[in-house]
């Protein structure tokens, strides 16, 4: 079964376009683990926040890379460059 998530990050004003540069390196990531359909960066049109997307082959596939990213450290990790918490939706295809 294909799965996927949606997280919404909420990057302060003045990180804004880093936090899209990282967010990019760890699609780019993503993007090469077995099994990843696809991964992408989108922003909401009000550029409040950054929305991440990724598609995979299996729930493991999935855990498997998300594991594997942790080792990308800070550029994965939650810090003051976001305003608020992420949110983070794990998706079924239906």
């Amino acid at each position: 079964m294909t799965v996927g998530f949606a997280a919404f990050h909420y990057p302060r004003a003045e990180h804004f376009e880093e936090f899209v540069d990282r967010a990019h390196q760890v699609g780019a990531f993503l993007r090469a683990k077995p099994g990843c359909l696809s991964a992408e960066i989108w922003a909401t049109a009000d550029g409040d926040s950054v929305v991440t997307c990724g598609r995979f082959e299996s729930q493991e596939a999935l855990g498997a890379a998300l594991t594997a990213a942790r080792d990308l450290g800070a550029v994965t990790a939650f810090d003051d460059r976001e305003h608020k918490p992420r949110q983070i939706f794990n998706l079924l295809a239906r």
